[in-house]
This record gives structure tokens, sequence and C-alpha cells, in this order.
């Protein structure tokens, strides 16, 4: 029978990794577009609780869809429950999006607030790439530069976005 961890390890990840990406692609475009940390703060808190909220709508769907137990699975609960990987994925989501805004809070230079964010999202890959090579003996390196450069592209592409929407903007 899989430990519970083991169980909806992938639900967490999910949540996680999709927070990475989206909430500093946002974080990144919004700094540069709107310069002003507590509207940056306002916006990403509801599209992120927004986010966290379909994501676990999401994954319960798609947990639903998928679930084809036995009868042995479900005796042993050794089976995903729907509920479940859906509570892991939005609370996953959730709290990482709590992380990358915490910056925001503090920090009144929204400049340094996005840097710090990015360090946040090089340490939590960091910590996810570390426990994939210790449960799964993935290669550590390749997972990081993969999750890393998957994140931190996105935000790069959203602070260019964030740009040229700055400089039309001047237009209107």
């Amino acid at each position: 029978m899989r430990k519970r961890s083991e169980t909806y390890l992938g639900s967490v990840v999910l949540g996680l990794n999709d927070a990475l990406i989206e909430v500093s692609g946002t974080l990144a475009g919004l700094t540069l577009a709107l310069q002003n940390s507590k509207i940056i703060l306002i916006s990403v808190f509801i599209s992120g609780l927004a986010a966290s909220l379909s994501m676990a709508g999401s994954e319960y769907l798609s947990t639903k869809a998928e679930c084809h137990h036995t009868k042995k699975e479900i005796e042993n609960k050794n089976h995903k429950n729907a509920g479940a990987a859906s509570f892991y994925t939005g609370i996953s989501y959730f709290l990482t999006v709590l992380i990358l805004l915490l910056p925001y809070l503090i920090l009144e230079n929204v400049y340094y607030a996005l840097y710090w964010t990015l360090i946040d999202v090089i340490i939590i890959i960091a910590f996810f790439s570390y426990y994939s090579y210790k449960r799964n003996g993935d290669n550590f390196s390749y997972k990081f530069l993969e999750m890393s450069t998957i994140s931190l592209s996105v935000a790069v592409i959203s602070f260019i976005a964030g740009y040229v929407i700055k400089i039309f903007s001047n237009f209107i």
C-alpha cells in the first residue's frame, strides 16, 4: 500500500508547479506594467485564489475521469480520492501564491520584490528537485534546470509583455 504522501504527490506538484509558472509570470508582467505594489498584490491575490479554486476543481474532475478502482484497491484504500487530490492541488497552489506575494507585502520597491520572488521560485524548484531526486532517483540537475527554465522563461516573456503594454498604454 502506498503512503498518502505518495498517492497525492502528483496533485501537490501540479498545484505548485502551475502556481510557480503562472504567478511568477503574472508578477513579472504586472510589476513592469503597473509598478504599484498594492495593485499588484490585490490583482495577483484575487487571480491566485480563483486559479487555485479552478485547479482544485479541474483536478477533482480529472481524477474522477481517470479512476477505475478495483474492489481490492478500494478495500485497501490504495487509490486516489478525487476530493483529496482536489484539496492537495488547490492548497499547494494557493500556498505558493502566498509565498510568491510575500515580498510585495514587505518591500515597497516592486523591482526588489520581483527579484525576491524569483529567488523564492528558484528555492522552491530546488527543494522539489531535490525531493524528486531523493524519492525517485531522478537527475537533480536535469529536473532543476528543466523546471527553472520553464518558470523563468514565462517570467521573462511576461516581463517583456508588461514592458510592451506599458509603452502602448502611454499612447492611449
